[in-house]
């Protein structure tokens, strides 16, 4: 009998022995396993992680058990939400977008008093734009995307768009199809513009693009899509929307191209051809590149496809909208037939005035069977597109926060207005309503606002409470909680993020200056709050018991964007003291500015996030050549400033208040505008605002041509300790200014 119940206990053993060895090799925990590594390995010891069933809602458990933490969830996505519910709502810790930024937890593991339980409310978590593929990732490499796709698995991302690389796809479907190097190659635009490429929007500026870059990507790629993969999210890869070189009628004469005509003012060799999907040879280019695009990177079956972004289409009639769509996805289908076909719907509030007419958006989103397509509403924190068409007709949709344009440093969001909207879209949105996500076109100063966004998308009760939820975020920033922290941030959630973000939003030290002549198309110098609440946040942020990192980001951001609008309020004094002809006050205001610009410049350098060194280093470390490493820093330089050639419309649209920039570029200008001022009414002459504006074209095109200065990209001196001068120095003229 003994021996009977020693052999059962002894099988029972085994069999448990063998359960937990297989447990931790599943991939969902071998994937969550090596996440653990890579963001807390302080702590990976402690931590268990068990799968719990697969089934259709995502979901997480969080449990301590003496020493460790047990974290479950149906799949790794899942695990990784609970990991940063963990880091967040008990470390009181915050995991940075930025690479740069190293994540702070207490030496001793927090425990959880209470079992927690949460789900997804929706199952598709989309994240990133085109954009972002300019205005912030185009010089990564491979340690920052590593980075970047654990931040998105914490946030519960399992929808990234996924678009590096497919240049390497398309020159070797061009190649076959008979096209030389030359033609394909300099039918790319430079690497950082790449995405209005992709787009449809501009050919050909900044390239030819060199090989060298496309094997680069085509191998970034590959790990990219592995790693979103191991982590349970479906990327989202390109799929072809009709744009084809001009070329191609050297070998397809007959070939239906309609020119889309003229983008942002670039010249008529920029602009694109569009392929009629009528055409049969559509269908062969959809098949070819999709075909080779799975050879390289596997597939999800999700495909962007974006027709007539920012476009005008060859024809408005609905009957022609809605057969291009459908022969779009006849041809995505025939080339893989479990092919969804995911679409921003930017364009229809962007060029609504042509769209919201004869049922033109129902004609063009319902040619097709709704399962396979999925539409994402752009820019929902200003307007809901579904709102506007009937929750889209039945198509499945996703509700995103755009956020951010061109990657403009500027304090700038909607807590409240997000929440309710957001709550709408579950209570009003229709069965259709497929997910949450975020289109920001690039990384900025405000990256909590994207957290909450995400956290909206599982059922965390204090999601719905914004003054609770931004309660807990201060004791996040300050590592603790803390009383000034809170306060500054009540005030920051109280008057500064409850108004949305809007193209060309940037501090008046970035734009080109004016005495009213000249007027810049993408320039929203303008702030709705008083300026003496950022004083008042940042003496709470000063005053806070906390050495955190993120505390240091609080106060380097909220002091720079105190200057940049203290700036733009001189700057209006200044036109109208010219205009007045008091010169002595001119003079007096002259200085202050100038003192601002070496003031911000000093500041920002403090801050990694906030360096254009770092912008520049990464773009030089992916060239193989000095001539390579020189091409794209120039491209990079222009990005952020002209973005075209000098004078371009986009001008200052991808504007950065970063170190370096501010004072090469930004101070610079400032300083020649007042030196021509000053030498006109020295000679009792009009300020000549033309011939300073055609200097300072050529300066800029100078600065990113010739590559004017050299730029640290690691942090210098202490920005706790400049801000805290700042504040002193100014204080008495700040409180006399707005406290009136």
């Amino acid at each position: 009998m003994k021996k009977t119940l020693g052999l059962v206990l002894g099988l029972f053993l085994i069999f448990g022995l063998l359960a937990c060895t297989l447990t931790e090799h599943e991939p969902d925990i071998v994937a969550m396993r090596g996440l653990v590594k890579r963001v807390v390995p302080q702590y990976a010891k402690y931590i268990v992680l068990e799968q719990l069933p697969s089934d259709s809602v995502d979901r997480f458990e969080l449990e301590s058990k003496g020493r460790k933490l047990i974290i479950r969830g149906n799949n790794a996505n899942s695990m990784a939400v609970g990991l940063n519910h963990y880091l967040k709502y008990y470390c009181l810790a915050q995991y940075s977008w930025f690479k740069e930024e190293p994540l702070e937890v207490p030496s001793v593991m927090p425990k959880v008093p209470n079992k927690v339980s949460l789900q997804a409310r929706v199952p598709e978590r989309f994240f990133l734009n085109y954009c972002t593929y300019g205005y912030t990732m185009p010089w990564w490499n491979w340690e920052q995307w590593e980075h970047f796709i654990d931040w998105m698995a914490l946030q519960g991302i399992n929808l990234p768009l996924a678009i590096t690389g497919q240049e390497a796809v398309w020159y070797e479907v061009w190649s076959e199809m008979g096209l030389t190097d030359e033609e394909i190659r300099s039918y790319f635009t430079g690497p950082a513009h790449l995405p209005w490429h992709r787009m449809q929007n501009i050919d050909r500026w900044g390239g030819p693009l060199p090989m060298g870059w496309l094997e680069n990507q085509k191998e970034l790629q590959k790990k990219i899509v592995a790693r979103e993969r191991e982590l349970n999210m479906k990327p989202v890869l390109p799929g072809f929307a009709g744009h084809v070189p001009p070329c191609i009628k050297r070998i397809h004469p007959d070939a239906p191209l309609a020119s889309l005509g003229d983008w942002a003012g670039f010249d008529t060799t920029c602009w694109c051809q569009f392929l009629d999907p009528e055409s049969p040879l559509y269908a062969e280019i959809q098949k070819r590149f999709i075909e080779k695009e799975i050879e390289m990177f596997g597939t999800d079956h999700i495909y962007g496809i974006d027709i007539f972004n920012e476009m005008i289409p060859p024809s408005w009639e609905p009957e022609y909208l809605g057969r291009v769509s459908r022969q779009v996805y006849e041809s995505l289908v025939a080339a893989d037939p479990e092919a969804t076909w995911l679409e921003m719907t930017w364009l229809f509030w962007n060029e609504r005035q042509y769209w919201e007419v004869d049922n033109r958006i129902e004609a063009y989103i319902t040619s097709m069977p709704k399962e396979q397509r999925l539409l994402l509403d752009y820019y929902c924190e200003r307007q809901p597109v579904w709102e506007r068409t009937n929750a889209y007709y039945g198509v499945p949709y996703i509700w995103c926060y755009l956020g951010n344009f061109g990657g403009n440093s500027m304090l700038a969001g909607n807590l409240d207005t997000v929440n309710v909207r957001i709550e709408r879209a579950f209570e009003h949105g229709g069965s259709n309503f497929a997910g949450i996500g975020s289109t920001l076109e690039g990384f900025d100063c405000n990256p909590f606002m994207y957290e909450y966004v995400f956290e909206k998308a599982w059922n965390n009760p204090l999601t719905k409470d914004v003054s609770a939820w931004v309660e807990r975020l201060a004791d996040q920033r300050a590592g603790k909680v803390d009383d000034a922290m809170r306060a500054a941030w009540k005030l920051l959630a109280d008057s500064v993020y409850n108004k949305v973000s809007s193209p060309g939003q940037m501090v008046r030290i970035n734009q080109r200056p004016t005495m009213g002549e000249y007027h810049q198309y993408y320039i929203a110098p303008t702030y709705r709050y008083s300026n003496i609440v950022l004083l008042d946040v940042l003496d709470n942020l000063l005053a806070a018991g906390s050495e955190s990192r993120t505390r240091h980001f609080d106060i380097v951001n909220i002091t720079r964007q105190l200057l940049g609008n203290w700036f733009g309020d001189l700057y209006a004094d200044y036109v109208k003291a010219y205009k007045e002809k008091d010169y002595d006050h001119m003079r007096e205001l002259e200085q202050r500015m100038t003192t601002i610009l070496d003031d911000t410049d000093s500041l920002l350098a403090t801050e990694s996030a906030f360096l254009l060194g770092r912008w520049i280093r990464d773009a030089r470390a992916i060239g193989t050549t000095d001539d390579e490493k020189d091409y794209y820093e120039s491209n990079a330089r222009n990005l952020i400033t002209t973005w075209g050639e000098d004078d371009a419309l986009l001008n200052e649209y991808g504007s950065r208040a970063w170190a370096g920039l501010t004072a090469t570029y930004y101070a610079y200008r400032w300083r020649e505008f007042f030196k021509d001022v000053n030498a006109a009414v020295e000679a009792g002459k009009p300020f000549d605002e033309k011939a300073f504006h055609d200097r300072i074209c050529r300066y800029e095109g100078q600065w990113w041509r010739e590559r004017i200065g050299s730029f640290s990209a690691v942090p210098m001196g202490d920005g706790v300790a400049i801000a805290r001068k700042i504040a002193e120095k100014y204080r008495s003229e700040l409180i006399e200014r707005y406290k009136k």
